[in-house]
């Protein structure tokens, strides 16, 4: 490398001043392939001989780049080659509009388009100070890894943009610091104490389940089609002891860097776009879930080209007065990846990795294992540890499928109380959905499409609307807005003496088993009769609100909600006076099935409706659209219900008695219309 002095002289009267001008000769490289030699003039600090330009990226993406700080960039080719090289890069930039990207240290510089592209023309190099310096959010020095002198309320944003412009200014010490806040407007940000993270966790306080399926939602939301929940145990380092730790595994999208930073964020910018099979909708789903079920959680993300760590850990906050959140991300380099320093510098990833390394119980051997189950795809993996007890055990429980094993031996995880979650006029205590993780990811969603094993057996989920019968489909229109309800009986909740509404929104159940109409004041009215609805248009106002608690339990107290309430009851009641009521007072010992018996493909996820004299024991334990007895294809439409229909079942067994022709005649007399 050639560093040069020139002398500038410059008369002014009889004084004489000298400024000494720092010309520097560097390499620009693309890719690890030689682009030109040039000549740098006044830099902002000392590069090295070689600068590699990390990618290009649209001027418009950039619109602060007017506002910062300039040095110029002169070609010295030593060869033809060179020259040539040259000039396809500034007609790049110049036909494109591109600003190519280069990161050394805490800097970042902007290669500007020129105005006309020849191959001997100069390009003129924007520059900033990164945001390098901050683990937590307070300052600290990349290199050293030691926090800075708090600011004591200084925008480290506004210090940044300030010190871009010292054009000589290449250390970040005290006095600058000093000087900055003499001379900024000071403004108050707030600080988020540690104890904010159990805090979190509190938004789940009244079922963990709460927290589960937040993370389940991120699944959904990534694209994901499987997704395993397993808890195994792990030695921690410090301790030497064995606990359990709770593993959520996909095959979604995963997030590249900003995604991750957008996740451990305190909330983010709601989206104005309405999105309908999206669910996240608040920015606090990861935080809030992982609080509730563990004091640490590790995240492992993985994309096409990226892959990031991120640590939301109780235990590395003990003690401090801010929370600190290690994140390293990582790039794709050939078939390997690599540190990004366009994202961080490698002294601040190496001080995040020690963190991770310390407080948790992940070394360099188990981030490898971890990061091979990508097998080259895509994914999230999150680990969650120091799980929340219940007294002297955990709150949950696990236990392990068998394979090949009956319903009664398949995997699951409970919540150790098993306690029945209180609702209005519920006195049934048979509610495996309130404890049983197994039952409760059954109808989690509307239209279930995602794969989800739990201990290692798969999880038979299930529309639930299609496992009813004597279904009706009602239709109605609320503030003037559509809605439709689906009303059926289930015999296994007749059984549990359960009854009431499964409220979906997004596609995921937000309230289960919700009485309505009479079924509040009776245990008997409505009993067995179960209704499902979609109530996004409903919920969703058009300026972006939502009328749903952000822990996705439960519906806000609002004129959408009670209109929902009122037209359930009536439409509820309406369907026990007219299909059961009568029936059941005369056949309590009959056995209802449902109106149609359905198989979901392993491929397509689609679901399929069985003949009804297909026996669905038969059905192997993998089915695909091309086997018996659908015969068909996985592009086939899946087959919906009509609107308005009735469906009555011809599938019951256990009414072998005298007044069997009576029942006959009554299901005739309901003046219902069965469904081909």
């Amino acid at each position: 490398m050639c560093l040069f002095f020139t002398l500038a002289l410059c008369c002014v009267s009889v004084n004489i001043c000298l400024r000494v001008v720092m010309v520097m000769s560097i390499i620009l490289k693309k890719d690890k392939k030689l682009i030109c030699t040039t000549r740098c003039i006044e830099p902002p600090v000392e590069l090295p001989q070689d600068l590699i330009i990390a990618y290009e990226i649209s001027k418009m993406k950039i619109p602060i780049l007017s506002k910062l700080p300039q040095f110029s960039l002169t070609p010295t080719p030593n060869n033809a080659h060179e020259k040539t090289e040259w000039g396809k890069f500034m007609n790049f930039l110049c036909k494109y509009d591109k600003v190519a990207f280069i990161h050394f240290e805490q800097y970042k510089f902007y290669i500007l388009p020129p105005t006309i592209a020849s191959n001997c023309s100069p390009v003129n190099v924007a520059y900033q100070i990164d945001n390098m310096f901050c683990v937590d959010t307070r300052p600290r020095d990349c290199e050293s890894g030691s926090r800075l002198e708090e600011s004591g309320g200084l925008n480290t944003a506004e210090v940044l943009k300030f010190h871009q412009g010292a054009h000589h200014a290449h250390q970040f010490t005290a006095e600058n610091r000093n000087e900055l806040q003499s001379q900024l407007p000071v403004k108050n940000f707030i600080r988020a104490d540690p104890s904010y993270l159990k805090t979190l966790g509190q938004v789940h306080s009244g079922w963990i389940f709460g927290g589960i399926a937040e993370l389940v939602d991120n699944s959904r939301d990534a694209k994901a089609t499987k997704m395993d929940i397993f808890v195994d145990i792990i030695k921690l380092k410090k301790s030497g002891e064995d606990v359990p730790m709770l593993s959520m595994i996909d095959d979604g999208q995963g997030m590249n860097h900003d995604e991750v930073m957008k996740m451990v964020s305190f909330g983010h910018k709601q989206s104005n776009k309405d999105d309908k099979d999206h669910i996240g909708k608040f920015g606090v789903g990861f935080k809030t879930g992982a609080m509730r079920l563990g004091r640490d959680a590790l995240v492992l993300t993985q994309t096409t080209n990226s892959r990031s760590l991120a640590f939301l850990s109780q235990s590395l906050n003990a003690g401090k007065d801010n929370i600190e959140i290690p994140i390293v991300s990582y790039c794709r380099q050939g078939q390997h990846m690599e540190v990004d320093i366009s994202m961080q510098c490698e002294a601040l990833a190496k001080y995040n990795l020690k963190a991770i390394k310390e407080f948790s119980p992940f070394d360099k051997y188990l981030i490898g294992e971890k990061s091979a189950l990508f097998g080259g795809g895509t994914g999230t993996q999150i680990y969650i540890w120091n799980m929340d007890e219940w007294g002297s055990k955990y709150c949950l429980e696990w236990h392990n499928g068998l394979k090949g094993g009956s319903s009664f031996h398949q995997g699951d995880i409970l919540i150790r109380s098993k306690r029945t979650r209180s609702r209005p006029g519920q006195i049934s205590q048979k509610v495996p959905l309130d404890y049983s993780l197994r039952a409760y990811l059954e109808v989690i969603f509307l239209v279930p499409r995602m794969k989800i094993c739990v201990q290692g057996t798969l999880v038979k989920t299930r529309p639930l609307a299609n496992f009813l019968t004597q279904t009706v489909v009602k239709t109605g229109d609320i503030l003037g807005r559509p809605i439709e309800l689906i009303l059926g009986f289930s015999q296994l909740e007749w059984e549990r003496a359960n009854c009431g509404m499964f409220l979906y929104w997004h596609g995921r159940l937000i309230e289960a088993y919700k009485r309505v109409g009479g079924m509040i004041h009776s245990a008997d009215v409505g009993r067995g009769v179960i209704g499902v609805v979609d109530v996004t248009n409903l919920m969703d106002d058009q300026d972006g609100r939502v009328w749903v608690h952000n822990n996705k339990q439960g519906f806000q107290d609002s004129e959408p909600y009670a209109c929902l309430e009122q037209w359930l009851g009536k439409k509820a009641d309406e369907y026990w006076d007219n299909n059961f009521d009568s029936l059941k007072l005369d056949k309590d010992n009959c056995v209802f099935k449902p109106d149609r018996e359905w198989v979901q493909c392993d491929k397509c996820r689609k679901w399929r409706i069985l003949p009804s004299d297909f026996d669905s024991r038969k059905l192997p334990l993998q089915w695909f659209c091309y086997m018996e007895p659908f015969k068909g294809q996985c592009g086939d439409p899946e087959r919906k219900m009509g609107p308005g229909c009735v469906n009555v079942s011809t599938k019951r067994s256990g009414y072998n008695c005298l007044s069997k022709d009576s029942c006959s005649e009554k299901m005739e007399a309901s003046k219902t219309y069965a469904t081909g």
